[in-house]
């Protein structure tokens, strides 16, 4: 996961990206060959791997590179060279390629869990735990937030234009229903969300709001407020306990 003040940037992008680079056959048998190789790797080695030219197979793994999948250093293998440049070896980054759409947010949940488990105090149960765990987490992405970009006093529309960034990137989905209210049209912990409702939307809940809080946005709340196929929900003004429509907001 990424840290709580730098939210991945742009990730469902990123990993389409990176499908589409491996959508090439002896692009993706070669990335296939490094990773299970255990050890960088020529191009020569890359290129006889999937009988293609050594040119070919540099355009390719340069491709790889750009997407940042492999990284490529120059080394000598098996001692020192003693004529000529170093040959240009490769092998496999970190990177993890996920792809869901609409977007999903499990390892968000998954380290929230986690946290519960381990700080969980005696006068607390799991579920207690786990809303205090995430409504924590929320508050220091907000304060990290705030921290980072000094916005100054935010009200309620700036505010929300702040909290768009965070939501967009997590994948919710946010929408301008109004000046002072974001509707989310995406539940990032879905199809979870349908197993344990009462859990993962407290969850939800509490760490949308811990993070206007952190954000320090005044004005505005963060509402439970189910519609089906979106998320549970809504930032809206917080001097009122209805919606747009006239009826109440469901509450915690």
């Amino acid at each position: 996961m990424a840290s709580d003040s730098t939210p991945p940037a742009n990730a469902v992008n990123t990993a389409i990206d990176s499908v589409s680079v491996l959508s090439e056959d002896s692009r993706r048998r070669m990335f296939v060959f490094i990773r299970r190789a255990g050890r960088a790797v020529t191009r020569d080695e890359a290129a006889a791997s999937v009988g293609i030219s050594r040119k070919l197979a540099a355009f390719h793994l340069d491709k790889l590179v750009d997407a940042g999948l492999l990284r490529a250093r120059y080394e000598t293998p098996g001692g020192i060279r003693k004529v000529g440049r170093r040959p240009k070896v490769y092998e496999p980054t970190d990177a993890q390629i996920s792809v869901s759409i609409p977007e999903r947010r499990h390892e968000l949940l998954a380290d929230l869990l986690l946290d519960a488990v381990l700080t969980e105090g005696a006068d607390e149960n799991a579920a207690q735990a786990a809303v205090r765990a995430a409504e924590r987490r929320g508050r220091r992405m907000g304060e990290a937030a705030r921290d980072e970009t000094r916005p100054g006093r935010l009200g309620p529309e700036r505010g929300l234009t702040v909290c768009e960034r965070l939501l967009d990137e997590y994948g919710y989905e946010p929408v301008r229903q109004a000046p002072t209210e974001l509707r989310l049209r995406n539940c990032p912990f879905h199809p979870l969300t349908a197993k344990a409702p009462d859990l993962v939307c407290g969850m939800n809940h509490a760490f949308l709001a811990g993070y206007v809080n952190g954000l320090e946005v005044n004005g505005v709340r963060a509402v439970l407020a189910p519609e089906p196929g979106e998320c549970c929900v809504r930032l809206g003004p917080s001097d009122t306990d209805r919606d747009d429509g006239g009826g109440p907001l469901a509450r915690r």
